[in-house]
């Protein structure tokens, strides 16, 4: 009998580092088994695998096989922190929200959320955590990392979704008249020199792009305003890069620009020009200037000109932020627009899977502020109003 321990023994050693907990427990019942009557005994002997354990494995031989890739029946193995803790998870979530699941005041309410600190706080709390199970705890809860997003748009005008309706049947018309219709709007300044941009881009691992370490505008060797015309209609854009400032003035000469370059070429058999805009900036409804220039393009061109503005706080829907503003901006993303050359380089370069392409030039005309319209200047001007919202909707034809 004790060459049949021996030999035992010599199978656990060459066996026993290989084999996981259950697996070895297995064919250690299955060794007993095999002897008979004292088999346990032997086996236990020869490997020093607890008795209670062996009669376990030969138990567990009976029973239907584990699904794949399971090493314990369900329940076994050592007991969860959230099982043993049954108030773990609530105090983890008060933290988490203070202001919607637990104290107002809570501390945390006013400091950066880590897994550390949180696990700080429930130790405090009399929780035993560590990082580690903070972090399973929220992933196995559906939390992730995530960044804050745009979406609350303030207050809203009454009139919102009938302006979007009264824009959208109007450029459908205007298209269904083989007329033109353009989105219009400044993009943000950008500042022109070694400063950091938003993003990433690919570089040699450990070697990234070195920038300022401040962006001070007394540092820029230029603040440029990209002034866009997007073509709804054909899938194309315009860019006025304005070294100036940003006045109605310089709006309307991009949008002249626009149509001695591009426009009058597309719609040779043009009559009326529909403008898309948000309710502010350079194009603002309420800018008394934007209409004198208007009035003047109108003039100069010969075109009728119908101008839809959005209601106010809802400029991102204007078609351009989504059609053409965006593409801007991926462009130079985590790349520094060191001259105005490259970022007209850049913007000249946007293409999209969807045909889009962008003419650009640079603007280096004269845009005086504080320019002030007369009451009287106004009375000359041949503007019409629209009956539904005239302060919005409003057609300047030109003067004979």
């Amino acid at each position: 009998m004790s060459t049949i321990v021996e030999a035992i023994r010599r199978r656990h050693a060459a066996l026993g580092p290989h084999l996981p907990e259950r697996f070895l427990r297995l064919w250690a019942a299955t060794e007993a088994q095999e002897l008979g009557w004292g088999g346990i005994s032997r086996v236990h002997e020869a490997t020093g695998i607890a008795v209670d354990t062996i009669r376990r494995g030969i138990e567990e031989l009976a029973l239907e096989p584990l699904a794949d890739g399971r090493q314990r029946s369900p329940g076994g193995g050592r007991k969860r922190a959230e099982d043993k803790d049954p108030t773990l998870v609530s105090d983890l979530e008060a933290l988490v929200e203070p202001t919607t699941r637990g104290d107002p005041e809570s501390p945390l309410r006013w400091t950066t959320k880590s897994t550390r600190k949180l696990a700080q706080a429930l130790k405090d709390k009399g929780h035993q955590a560590s990082d580690f199970l903070v972090r399973r705890l929220l992933h196995d809860r559906g939390y992730s990392l995530q960044s804050t997003r745009k979406r609350h748009e303030g207050k809203q005008h009454p009139d919102r979704d009938a302006q979007f309706q009264h824009i959208n049947e109007t450029v459908q018309r205007f298209q269904a008249h083989d007329q033109p219709v353009i989105s219009i709007d400044a993009k943000k300044k950008e500042l022109i020199g070694n400063f950091q941009q938003k993003g990433q881009e690919w570089q040699p691992k450990g070697q990234p792009v070195e920038v300022s370490a401040y962006d001070f505008r007394s540092l820029a060797e230029a603040k440029v305003t990209p002034y866009g015309v997007y073509d709804v209609t054909r899938n194309e854009g315009w860019v006025s890069v304005g070294i100036r400032a940003d006045t109605a003035a310089f709006a309307v000469s991009s949008i002249e620009r626009w149509w001695l370059e591009m426009g009058r070429t597309a719609y040779p058999e043009a009559t009326d020009l529909l403008l898309t805009a948000d309710c502010g900036g350079s194009n603002s409804y309420r800018t008394r200037l934007w209409k004198q220039e208007l009035q003047g393009l109108a003039d100069r061109t010969g075109l009728t000109l119908s101008v839809c503005h959005f209601p106010p706080g809802t400029s991102k829907w204007n078609t351009i932020e989504h059609r053409l503003f965006c593409h801007l901006s991926r462009q130079w993303r985590g790349r520094p627009l060191e001259s105005i050359a490259l970022l007209i380089e850049l913007i000249g370069a946007t293409t999209t899977e969807q045909g889009l392409t962008v003419q650009v030039a640079l603007d280096n005309g004269e845009y005086p502020k504080g320019i002030k319209v007369t009451k009287t200047e106004m009375a000359a001007l041949e503007l019409l109003r629209d009956s539904f919202h005239g302060e919005w909707n409003y057609t300047i034809v030109p003067r004979l």
